[in-house]
């Protein structure tokens, strides 16, 4: 979407094609009113699993289709199964039965049209079977965007896929990248991934920002920590929650001060946790808002926190929320593995500071001294070089690609 929005202006006319009946767990119309009117747009129907997933149980269904998975040993029968069929049943993913139908009405159209190039964006990694069936029909010019991993991404190996399944995700993964003409991914580290499996051209192409019209001058009065976005049970940071139990505890004014904003999504692990460390009666769990809701929050925040999967398969994950962050001119926490490209991308920007799951006591330093700048009136940042991840220049660098 944040594509389409910027590239008329760089000499491509996009031309989408999407479900016309798809399921979300969450649904925004307000980004709507960021695109142009003149786009056109394709629409199918889509059959998904999800709708008949929801007579047997309709808040499991809701719970794995947001992408939140319990832990395996808090799993319910209905839960294993639907897990077990979903990964093992539904390759690459659940919007399958949307492969055929796509590529009998895009062939037809792509060559009735004289499309130039095709563009398929994943996960949903279905898309990417459409675009290799197009490729091989019609030989037209295919880039295969992956905003995420496949085979490596956290929850893969939640899908309780057996051995077979395993080895056609990893085919089918193998066919996209090597028949792809050029291929896109969001992080170094996913690029140096693929290049082990591909020859093909890789391009880097994060996520960005927009430049928000709306702006918030008045920050929260109080000293907000505030989580912007889905956090799932598996990111639960005990190490954050045990250094902020530990600063109540030892200083009084931090206790009289401190409150933690939680805006999205929320794992049911994370608010057990949040109990176990008695920081329920600072929590404030503000639950899913829209986009133009949640920029708002950002900028009024006193610290924003920015949690990963402490784990080598999460180390190529940039939640898009990281370059929203960096331009809301607030301090960044954030937690994850070492060596992550979110690590880097928060030391080159002077955006914020990044922890290790071992590092309490420094953890707990920087939340002490952001405590104390914010009671001077001089908490802040200074970002250099956040431009290039702006959504603008990240299109036009698409554009070169797709013209080159």
């Amino acid at each position: 979407m944040k594509f389409v929005k910027y590239l008329p202006q760089f000499g491509v006319e996009p031309i989408v094609y999407h479900p016309s009946n798809p399921i979300y767990p969450q649904i925004d119309n307000s980004l709507l009113d960021e695109l142009p009117s003149n786009i056109t747009t394709l629409k199918q129907p889509i059959s998904e699993p999800y709708k008949l997933a929801s007579f047997f149980s309709k808040n499991s269904t809701k719970t794995i289709s947001k992408g939140i998975f319990p832990e395996e040993k808090k799993q319910t029968l209905v839960q294993k199964a639907m897990l077990f069929v979903r990964g093992n049943f539904f390759i690459p993913d659940a919007r399958k039965n949307w492969i055929n139908p796509s590529v009998r009405y895009l062939s037809s159209y792509v060559k009735e049209h004289g499309i130039d190039t095709i563009i398929t964006t994943g996960p949903p990694h279905s898309l990417h079977i459409i675009g290799l069936r197009l490729k091989q029909n019609l030989n037209v010019n295919w880039i295969a965007d992956f905003r995420d991993p496949w085979t490596t991404i956290g929850y893969h190996k939640q899908l309780k896929l057996t051995q077979v399944a395993k080895k056609i995700h990893k085919k089918l993964e193998s066919e996209v990248l090597n028949n792809a003409d050029t291929v896109i991914v969001t992080s170094n580290v996913t690029k140096k991934e693929f290049q082990r499996l591909t020859q093909k051209p890789i391009e880097v192409i994060t996520n960005g920002y927009d430049v928000e019209t709306n702006s918030c001058k008045v920050l929260d009065k109080q000293f907000t920590l505030a989580h912007i976005g889905s956090f799932l049970s598996q990111r639960n940071p005990e190490i954050l929650w045990q250094a902020l139990q530990e600063l109540v505890s030892e200083n009084k004014d931090f206790e009289k001060h401190f409150r933690l904003n939680l805006i999205g999504l929320v794992g049911a692990e994370i608010i057990k946790s949040i109990e176990k460390y008695s920081l329920t009666k600072y929590l404030n769990n503000i639950g899913y808002v829209s986009h133009i809701e949640s920029i708002i929050y950002q900028k009024k925040s006193q610290v924003l926190l920015l949690v990963e999967i402490d784990s080598e398969d999460t180390k190529a994950i940039i939640p898009g929320k990281l370059f929203e962050y960096m331009v809301s001119n607030r301090p960044i926490i954030a937690i994850g593995p070492s060596g992550s490209d979110v690590e880097n991308i928060i030391n080159k920007t002077n955006t914020g500071d990044y922890f290790y799951y071992d590092a309490l006591n420094t953890l707990k330093m920087k939340i002490s001294t952001h405590f104390e700048a914010y009671k001077n009136g001089n908490l802040k940042v200074n970002p250099i070089g956040v431009y290039q991840y702006s959504r603008e220049n990240l299109t036009k660098n698409l554009s070169k690609v797709i013209l080159n």
